[in-house]
């Protein structure tokens, strides 16, 4: 056995860079780029394995565009306690059991961007998930500027299913679920 290292996986950011209000653009291709797993049932059960990660882990994503042979998350930490590491290796391990069901799996590791300062700056991060959500336009999936019709890209905010990334208002009903989240934690109680 030899005790060189593996140089073929790409180095990642010390681990307090994924930790808190970390954001993060995550990038997961399948495993030889193979297609035929993108599906609505896919879709469902992508959207129910990402929204039990966000609940667990203290996470948003507000856009996730799902391609043939890719897919596209943006993550940000909602509680000072989220740790978007862990969250990924939980999500990764759930929806490769998913994708079996096509023959198919996760590269064993994606790419991801921790977002930094300047474009945590609102008009920039929105730049930045426009980008996301105009993928299938690049891949020609849909017609210019026809990406908000993509049926494979949506949100997750815990507790606001009623976002709909592409609407007029959603960045502020984003902003303002996201802040109501940061400050009060992901559980209300009720008086009774």
């Amino acid at each position: 056995m030899s005790d060189e290292k593996d140089d073929s996986y790409l180095k990642r950011l010390p681990p307090e860079f994924y930790r808190g209000q970390a954001y993060v653009h995550w990038s997961l291709t399948i495993q030889d780029r193979k297609q035929g797993w993108l599906k609505p049932i896919t879709l469902y059960r992508f959207r129910e394995l990402l929204t039990h990660t966000m609940f667990r882990y203290g996470l948003c994503c507000p856009i996730f565009v799902l391609m043939p042979d890719h897919l596209h998350m943006m993550w940000l930490g909602i509680l000072d306690g989220a740790d978007q590491l862990p969250a990924m290796k939980h999500f990764r391990t759930r929806f490769n059991e998913t994708l079996s069901m096509f023959d198919c799996k996760l590269q064993d590791q994606g790419y991801e961007n921790v977002l930094k300062e300047e474009q945590r700056i609102e008009e920039a991060f929105t730049e930045v998930c426009e980008y996301i959500a105009r993928n299938p336009e690049r891949a020609e999936l849909v017609p210019p500027d026809g990406y908000a019709d993509y049926k494979y890209s949506g949100c997750i905010a815990p507790g606001y299913p009623e976002l709909k990334p592409f609407t007029p208002d959603f960045w502020t009903r984003f902003w303002r679920a996201y802040s109501y989240l940061s400050k009060n934690g992901l559980i209300r109680l009720t008086e009774s």
